[in-house]
């Protein structure tokens, strides 16, 4: 009988609403024990998941799973680089956009079916300022958002949402120097966003030709654009066609360095840190061994892809009605205020014809 081998599931226990008592439960009762022999861990501090994740590399286990969002698979991965040991996903975050990119379901069930399954890719990886990052990074007003949001008392994509609305009207868009592969290009960008996978979670594809094999950054960059215009942006974003915008400018490349007029802010993986005025990011073709399923499917765009798309248009919408609202009464302010000038300039006038 040959030896069964290791799996150790590392489960952030505040990441996402799932419960995880019921996690393990599934774990302990669908993994093939025949094969498998399993550990469960649980996280008890911001980057505890990166030091478990490098034990179990040294050790030699066969994968280490993460059981959390985009931010618990950065921690566990960035410690599988450039070892034999696979990263295994149970999506349970916000976004997930990683395990969708590689189209792993979202229920408990599903994604250890693809476990029992063992295929293994190998993918490539990114690093922004020397940052691990493997689904997306960027700089601009999701770096922004991002920020907003992990100071939000809640998660989730309703939470991330209300922010990005909150935040819209008053962000500011920066102008900055993109060096690609060594190409330099001037743009004023309300967005610039590198992508390893296609999306940046919940279906949203800010780049959504991106492949984790090729060995390329895709880069968007979304330049500024009136609120007016935001509706069909948000549906585009979730119908993959955002690079079809007219505000939108699309590249492919192997390091991209970005230069801007002070230091700021940069996310990876949907987490924020303050970084220098330059921002450097480059690919590490396939250095992560990764569970996948064993077939996958032809992207389809589904109802609930539309009907998050619908969600984003009617939150815009709602934007649209603020700012049409302060207008109208920033006007009845001026013709208030024009009707007073009007009155005493009349009762001056007519107060002079009776001297």
């Amino acid at each position: 009988m040959n030896e069964r081998k290791k799996i150790a599931f590392i489960i952030n226990p505040i990441s996402g609403t799932q419960n995880k008592a019921l996690i393990v439960k599934q774990i302990d009762e669908l993994l093939d024990k025949e094969r498998f022999e399993l550990e469960i861990i649980y996280t008890e501090y911001a980057g505890h998941a990166t030091e478990i994740a490098a034990q179990k590399a040294s050790e030699g286990y066969f994968a280490v799973a993460a059981v959390g969002g985009d931010g618990t698979i950065n921690e566990i991965a960035r410690s599988l680089v450039h070892t034999s040991t696979a990263l295994a996903i149970i999506p349970c975050g916000s976004g997930n956009g990683l395990a969708r990119h590689l189209q792993i379901p979202m229920d408990v069930k599903g994604a250890l079916q693809v476990i029992n399954g063992e295929k293994c890719d190998l993918i490539d990886y990114g690093k922004i300022n020397d940052i691990p990052f493997f689904c997306t990074c960027g700089v601009g007003f999701d770096a922004f958002v991002s920020m907003k949001f992990s100071q939000a008392g809640k998660r989730g994509p309703l939470t991330y949402l209300e922010k990005m609305l909150q935040e819209s009207l008053r962000y500011k868009p920066e102008t900055y120097e993109l060096e690609m592969d060594g190409i330099s290009s001037h743009y004023q960008a309300f967005v610039i966003a590198v992508g390893n996978a296609s999306q940046y979670g919940n279906n949203a594809y800010i780049t959504p030709h991106a492949s984790l094999s090729d060995g390329l950054l895709d880069v968007t960059i979304l330049e500024p654009f009136n609120m007016l215009e935001a509706p069909s942006l948000a549906f585009q974003l979730f119908n993959r066609s955002i690079d079809q915008n007219s505000h939108v400018k699309s590249f492919r490349c192997r390091s991209l360095r970005i230069l801007r007029k002070a230091p700021g802010l940069v996310h990876f993986d949907g987490d924020p840190v303050m970084a220098d005025k330059v921002v450097e990011v480059r690919i590490l073709p396939k250095e992560l061994h990764v569970i996948v399923p064993l077939q996958v499917k032809k992207t389809m765009l589904g109802p609930n892809v539309f009907q998050r798309a619908q969600d984003y248009i009617n939150g815009f919408k709602q934007i649209n009605d603020a700012i049409m609202e302060d207008i109208m009464q920033t006007n009845r302010k001026f013709i208030d205020k024009s009707k007073e000038q009007i009155k005493k300039l009349t009762n001056k006038s007519s107060q002079e014809s009776d001297k």
